[in-house]
């Protein structure tokens, strides 16, 4: 039988006088029998198939909380076996706390005693009215509102108290064991109450109040950033779980970082771009009036069940758009002033790591070619743990001028000399605008992308050059697990490759042969201390030099050869050799 069917014969069946009005129930509360209320209130059970919110019941006196089937069913003590949606088997998520015996279940209607007029008009501003307070059993110490934290255990030991029109000057009260994040879900009740339903969860207490004034249910938390410690296993028997946050970025990410554990339940509900940021639910109360039912209707119906993957439609505008940048380019990746490296690369893309003994002019070589894309207007990114911003500056300088160091440094210049240098500081002022070199000790993951970016959105490209000079003086959280990691750095970089569309050039050292030295045939066992560089590098290169690095650098030329040991896309072999033209710090192709 259709679900939908079972659930409106249930309410028919188990209460008295119930009659259909389309899709809703109506019948004189069961609930309002105590005497407690002036006049019974009105069941109303939402039928509509189509409805997020099919089957949940609500007092229009607010006897009683609403809820879902099951939670009609434990109020009236009904057999839940005829329950429709009963799972006999379900074991319920149950945290392991052991709450106090002492509460401040009495300082709460101590509280809701001193809510008088003009703290009641205070919310009739934002559209929540008398009952709703009252349902929620807000208070007012004289100066804060106090938003009590009821438990589980209907309990409540501790209490929110915020400054009336001042959100971020607030305290919390009571039980101090409560004060932490795992127990700051305003509403908690509400979640058992709507098993196998529908549940908003919003940001702030008042939001939630609004919805409450609607006939939704919800739960809320402070701030966004309590979202972290919500575990999805306590939400676990709620069907859809609807998450609105205020118009903010970072509550948006918060957003989908929890949607993300929950899974498909969970449904984002988008704000319109129409509205400012930090625009929230009480915002659009005021603002809408009585048609604010209709503008969070609205909001509900062009959610959709969260996924982590992008539309079809999307990915396919995606892929050709693609296509198009890509037309008529020779090089897929950057240009890096040598041709046959090119070649060999089809430009720098994706993820490649160069390996060489100490000294053999890795670090010279990356700073050519980055420096050389920087002059191109690619933006640069070039973490150095290796040689310090100056000296990186100062073999810039020389190559981009052809002058020693000792010719730049010289107070007296020639003619020739200061016509090199003064032209080279233009090109290497110009260059600095998309070149930056950054040493900071305590780099994470999440430092790289916000620099990455900060650099793109201030060169206005959606593109980047990322340089790690080197890979095995990365920060670690524990220099005795190095190789972990240095895996999980590159693990990081093809996230950050993928996400963010950078080419990184990352340099490696080589471990030592049998004999002790560094001559032994190029070849991806020689990366020293990572055994995931053959599975994260899209290019592994070696550079050989036939010269002994560790002599003192004098004039004469240097060969090197560069050797693409491994790649995805390209044929491993020689690439070419190479020439250090010094004192002047680059490289020349041969």
């Amino acid at each position: 039988m259709d679900r939908p069917e079972d659930v409106g014969k249930y309410y028919l069946q188990n209460v008295p006088e119930a009659k259909l009005e389309g899709n809703i129930l109506k019948a004189p509360c069961p609930f309002c029998s105590n005497g407690e209320q002036e006049k019974k209130g009105t069941l109303v059970a939402y039928l509509d198939p189509e409805s997020l919110f099919l089957g949940y019941f609500r007092c229009t006196n607010r006897c009683r909380p609403g809820g879902f089937p099951l939670h009609f069913g434990r109020l009236l003590n009904l057999d839940l076996h005829k329950v429709p949606g009963y799972d006999p088997d379900r074991e319920q998520h149950v945290r392991e706390v052991m709450f106090p015996i002492k509460n401040m279940n009495t300082e709460v209607k101590k509280f809701r005693s001193l809510v008088g007029e003009s703290e009641y008009s205070y919310f009739r501003e934002m559209g929540i009215y008398k009952p709703v307070i009252d349902e929620m059993k807000i208070g007012y110490n004289g100066r804060y509102f106090v938003y009590p934290y009821f438990m589980e255990d209907g309990n409540c030991y501790a209490a929110r108290c915020v400054m009336p029109g001042r959100e971020e000057d607030n305290f919390w009260y009571g039980d101090e064991a409560f004060f932490s994040d795992e127990f700051k879900i305003f509403n908690i009740q509400e979640i058992e109450r709507c098993e196998n339903g529908a549940l908003f969860l919003v940001e702030g207490e008042n939001n939630l109040l609004a919805l409450k004034e609607l006939g939704f249910p919800g739960i809320a938390v402070p701030f966004f950033a309590n979202l972290e410690a919500i575990d999805p296993e306590r939400l676990g028997f709620i069907n859809h779980m609807l998450l609105l946050m205020n118009n903010t970025p970072e509550g948006s990410v918060a957003a989908r970082s929890l949607a993300t554990r929950l899974g498909y339940k969970a449904r984002i509900l988008r704000w319109p771009t129409t509205y400012k940021r930090g625009f929230t639910l009480c915002h659009l109360a005021k603002e809408k009036g009585k048609d604010f039912r209709g503008a969070v209707t609205a909001m509900i119906k062009a959610s959709e069940s969260f996924s982590p993957f992008a539309s079809s439609d999307k990915e396919h505008h995606r892929f050709f758009q693609h296509l198009e940048t890509e037309k008529g380019r020779i090089l897929l990746g950057f240009e890096t002033g040598f041709e046959k490296l090119n070649g060999a690369l089809s430009g720098v893309r994706g993820i490649n790591i160069m390996g060489g003994q100490p000294k053999a002019g890795k670090s010279c070589f990356f700073m050519q070619v980055s420096t050389e894309l920087a002059k191109k207007k690619v933006p640069v990114i070039y973490y150095d743990f290796e040689n310090g911003r100056h000296k990186i500056y100062m073999r810039t300088l020389c190559r981009l001028s052809r002058l020693s160091e000792r010719e730049v440094r010289l107070e007296e210049k020639g003619e020739t000399v200061g016509q090199k240098l003064e032209g080279a500081r233009a090109e290497f002022r110009d260059l600095l605008t998309y070149f930056r070199v950054v040493t900071d000790r305590k780099l994470s993951p999440e430092i790289m992308r916000r620099q990455i970016d900060f650099l793109q959105h201030e060169t206005r490209q959606d593109r980047a050059l990322v340089v790690v000079d080197s890979l095995h003086k990365l920060p670690f959280k524990n220099l005795s697990e190095r190789r972990t990691g240095i895996d999980e750095w590159l693990r990081h970089m093809e996230s950050i490759r993928d996400d963010q569309g950078v080419a990184f050039l990352v340099i490696s050292e080589l471990s030592r042969g049998q004999s002790g030295r560094y001559d032994e045939k190029p070849d991806l066992s020689l990366f020293k201390e990572s055994g995931d560089i053959e599975y994260s590098a899209d290019n592994a290169m070696i550079l050989s030099p036939d010269w002994d690095p560790l002599a003192p650098v004098s004039g004469g030329d240097k060969k090197s050869t560069l050797w693409l040991v491994a790649s995805r896309e390209n044929n491993p072999g020689k690439i070419a050799d190479y020439v250090l033209e010094y004192p002047y710090w680059g490289f020349r192709e041969m």
